[in-house]
């Protein structure tokens, strides 16, 4: 018996490693895997996917750590359907990321304020986990962000910085040919 339970012991612990022999990418890989996506199967995005991403964006570094970031997540009917009125390229994804500063919490220094930078940091990492996930995202800046700001009724210290469609790629889509036009390191590298 003693033997027995050991032996169930031992298998449980077992079933409990994770013995996947695929090997972990590289964020290298996971950089290059990233593509905009601009055509979407409507298929809805999984709900533990869509927190995962958001958790990506609350970790993201921002100014002073202020973290000014405010980000609404559109996905009803309604919503994808005023936001597919005010850009054409908001591609029809099942979900639309419109990520916002809030200009209270922004760090501001000489008249400049961090809120872009900030909101494009956590877009960033929000983007490549989405990638990490199987997700395709595309970033946006193609809309009016007063527009965009009415029509879903922001408070007025929610400023837009842009939209990030996001969902499952549909079928054959590749990215863009200019995706891989990468200038060389000797181009926009300068070391002093």
């Amino acid at each position: 018996m003693k033997k027995l339970l050991c032996l169930a012991c031992m298998a449980a612990l077992l079933a409990s490693c994770s013995c996947d022999p695929t090997p972990q990418k590289s964020f290298l890989d996971l950089a290059r895997a990233r593509f905009a996506v601009r055509e979407y199967a409507q298929v809805p995005v999984e709900q533990a996917k869509i927190d995962s991403i958001l958790e990506a964006g609350r970790l993201a570094p921002t100014a002073k750590n202020v973290q000014p970031q405010h980000i609404y997540v559109l996905q009803s009917e309604e919503a994808i359907a005023k936001i597919n009125q005010l850009t054409r390229c908001a591609y029809h994804a099942p979900v639309v990321f419109l990520v916002c500063y809030d200009t209270d919490l922004v760090w501001t220094k000489d008249g400049a304020n961090s809120g872009d930078m900030d909101c494009s940091i956590v877009g960033t990492q929000m983007m490549l986990e989405a990638t990490e996930l199987g997700l395709g995202t595309c970033w946006v800046k193609w809309f009016e962000p007063a527009e965009v700001a009415a029509a879903f009724n922001l408070p007025a210290n929610h400023k837009p910085s842009f939209l990030m469609p996001c969902g499952y790629a549909a079928e054959g889509v590749q990215p863009h040919a200019n995706h891989f036009s990468r200038k060389p390191l000797s181009e926009t590298v300068t070391y002093k």
